[in-house]
Order: C-alpha cells, then sequence, then structure tokens
C-alpha cells in the first residue's frame, strides 16, 4: 500500500537513519579534547618517567635498580602480590558463588560490605589496622610477646594490601557468574557429577576469563598501592618498603634518577597489566555474547 502514496513509499524504501547525528565538527572536537586529555594527563608523564629515568645514563639507571634496597623492595612487592592475589581470588569465588547462586537474609548486605575497601581511603584502611594490632593495642602487644610483629613489619603489609584489594576479583566474578547461570552446573550435578567435579568442569571453565581478569586487576592494585601500606610499614629501607614506597623515599632525598629508574619498573608493570587488561576483557565481552546467544536459541527452541 506504501507505494501508493509517493512521500511514504520512497521514505519506507530508504534505509533508516539514526535519531541522533552529531555534526563532523562535533565529532572530531570530541575526538581532539579526548586525545588532547589522555596525551597531557597519562602519555606526556609516562614517557617523562622513562626520560628522567635515563637522563644520566643506562649504568647509573640500572645500578638503581639492582642496589640493595631496590631489590628488596622490589622482592617484597612481589612477594606481597603472590600471597595477596591467590588469598583474594579464593575470597571473590566463594563470594561470587554465595551472591549468585543463593538467596539468603542479608544478601545485600554483604554485597554492599564488599564494596566497602572501595568507600574508605587506603590511608583510614592502614590506620584501622595500626589501631587494632599496633604495639601499644592489646592483641598487638599480645602477638609481639609471642614473637609475631604485625605493623610494621611484613605481615601488616600484606594485611593493609588484602584489605584495599579483597574486592575487585569478586566484582569480576560476580556479573559473568549472572551471566552463565546455574543451568548448566545443576545437569552436571543430575549426571551424577560430585560437588568438586562439577566446580572444577563446569564452573571454573565458564568464569575463567573473568577469573584471570580479576587476577590482573588484584596483582596490579596490590603491587601499585601506596596510601594503607604506607601507614603500616614504617618505611624501614631494606625491610618493609614496597617499590612505590622506595620511590618516595628516593625523591625525597633528591635522588631523582633513582627514583625515576624505579618509577619505570613501575611504569613498565602498568603497561603489562594494560595489555593483559585489553586482551582478557575482548575475550570476557566474546564469551558474554556467546552465552547470551545460546541463552537466546535455548528459548526460541523451547
Amino acid at each position: 500500500m506504501l507505494e501508493n502514496f509517493g512521500w511514504l513509499g520512497d521514505k519506507g524504501n530508504r534505509p533508516a537513519r539514526p535519531a541522533v547525528s552529531d555534526p563532523p565538527w562535533a565529532r572530531c572536537a570530541l575526538i581532539a579534547i579526548s586525545v588532547g586529555f589522555m596525551g597531557l594527563f597519562l602519555f606526556i608523564p609516562l614517557a617523562a618517567v622513562f626520560v628522567e629515568a635515563f637522563a644520566k645514563g643506562a649504568h647509573v639507571y640500572f645500578a638503581a635498580i639492582i642496589s640493595r634496597e631496590a631489590a628488596a623492595a622490589i622482592r617484597l612487592t612481589l612477594l606481597t602480590a603472590a600471597i595477596v592475589v591467590p588469598l583474594n581470588v579464593a575470597f571473590g569465588l566463594a563470594a561470587a558463588w554465595t551472591l549468585t547462586r543463593f538467596e539468603f537474609p542479608g544478601k545485600q548486605v554483604l554485597l554492599t560490605m564488599i564494596d566497602l575497601p572501595f568507600s574508605v581511603s587506603p590511608v583510614i584502611s592502614g590506620m584501622i589496622f595500626v589501631l587494632l594490632l599496633g604495639v601499644r593495642t592489646p592483641i598487638g602487644g599480645w602477638l609481639v610477646d609471642h614473637g609475631l610483629q604485625i605493623i610494621f613489619a611484613k605481615p601488616g603489609i600484606v594485611l593493609a594490601t588484602i584489605f584495599v584489594t579483597f574486592p575487585i576479583a569478586a566484582r569480576e566474578l560476580i556479573p559473568v557468574m549472572q551471566v552463565t547461570g546455574r543451568d548448566e552446573e545443576e545437569a552436571a550435578i543430575v549426571l551424577g557429577a560430585s560437588g568438586w567435579q562439577m566446580f572444577r568442569r563446569v564452573t571454573l571453565p565458564n568464569v575463567r576469563w573473568g577469573l584471570v581478569y580479576g587476577v590482573v586487576l588484584c596483582a596490579a592494585r596490590a603491587m601499585g598501592e601506596f596510601g594503607a601500606v604506607s601507614v603500616v610499614s614504617g618505611h624501614i629501607r631494606g625491610a618493609t618498603n614496597t617499590m612505590p614506597l622506595y620511590v618516595e623515599i628516593l625523591y625525597n632525598d633528591y635522588e631523582f634518577s633513582a627514583a625515576f629508574a624505579i618509577a619505570s619498573l613501575l611504569a613498565l608493570l602498568a603497561l603489562v597489566t594494560l595489555a593483559l587488561k585489553y586482551l582478557v576483557g575482548r575475550r570476557i565481552a566474546s564469551s558474554m555474547r556467546e552465552a547470551a546467544a545460546a541463552e537466546t536459541v535455548e528459548q526460541v527452541a523451547a
């Protein structure tokens, strides 16, 4: 019938136009602002770190990296991440499983409590541990009397880092588990799989990319944490300084080349983390699209 009305017929045959179309100058302006902002606050400072690190030559750069105190800071940073990441991943799996597979009173409260470290300043987090486990507190004093010092020692650094990073893995796994659902897990149980077999062969494969994403982000935050660790560490050279703290100490001592040399290592870790985050993010998006497509096919077939 549309062909009987010329203007309607022409409109019906034309391809649909977007409801909102920005003029070319607006798109170009937004792109230029975005690129300029990233260049000013990201690319230029990042380039400055490496320029300053090599300002006095490669020999000064490598001497700063292989010094005894720098090596101790690097070891402590990697050790902290190696302890924190597995613990937070285990917590993230347990929390995501609980929140997506069960209904219980206080579920929303638990979800809110998981986000607590995101809303509390890292410095305040460190102060909490000092007030709770410091050598002058009842608990901290009792631990010191029994040969275990928490604050101004490595255990305090690990605890503070765990606190500020523990929501990360959970927050990455919860939406993935919500999308995958529980149908395949219930089918595995019906077919005779044990709980561990179901978890290992069904749940983990379905959430593997979300899990890797959480590991990458958690490791990056653990290695770069400054505020909470600064409060509980005591800044003992060669003992309780992580890489971010050691950079601050070198800079305050006017050892700028050495400070930028250690900072360049942190920048390299950040770039590697960013690349991994990008690759894993693409895999997660692809997995979610496949899961949504499969669910649509099942609904149509039903």
